[in-house]
């Protein structure tokens, strides 16, 4: 059976703030309402909702620039991170998202691994392109070049 609800925020999949979708029974009451992500239909939080909706647009416009700013800095971004080699410069480990969001730090780039998208960890040297998702509207990639460390010797 379906339940209608109003979206209090954008939910990946589903739709954006205000809109009145069906969703699952236990999805709704197991998860979008105990989060407060969602409202039941009703004429009540159909005003609720109205009330949000102002002040929602101004912080999704400045959520939206903050997003763009720093957007703008990881395309300015120059990093590289060096690992170990083996012969024929294979890698004696991997880069991870851990390892990228370190880096990034180091250079006054805050931003959370788990927003940090890879298919799976870069296991060779050269240039990669990693793609970050800052927000939904604002696309975000900063190249790693990964490099051979220097080794004493």
């Amino acid at each position: 059976m379906a339940t209608e609800i109003i979206l209090r925020e954008y939910v990946e999949h589903l739709g954006n703030r205000g809109e009145i979708v069906k969703v699952a029974d236990g999805y709704a009451r197991n998860y979008l309402l105990p989060r407060k992500m969602a409202l039941r239909v009703t004429s009540e939080s159909r005003k609720q909702i109205a009330r949000e909706h102002a002040k929602a647009e101004v912080a999704e416009t400045q959520e939206r620039g903050a997003a763009q700013a720093l957007a703008d800095a990881l395309a300015a971004a120059d990093i590289s991170i060096a690992r170990r080699v083996g012969d024929h410069n294979t890698l004696y480990g991997s880069v991870t998202t851990s390892d990228i969001a370190e880096a990034l730090s180091a250079r006054q780039i805050v931003v959370d691994r788990r927003k940090i998208l890879l298919d799976e960890p870069i296991k060779v040297l050269g240039e990669h392109v990693v793609a970050i998702k800052l927000h939904r509207d604002v696309p975000a990639t900063v190249t790693i070049k990964v490099v051979p460390a220097k080794t004493a010797g």
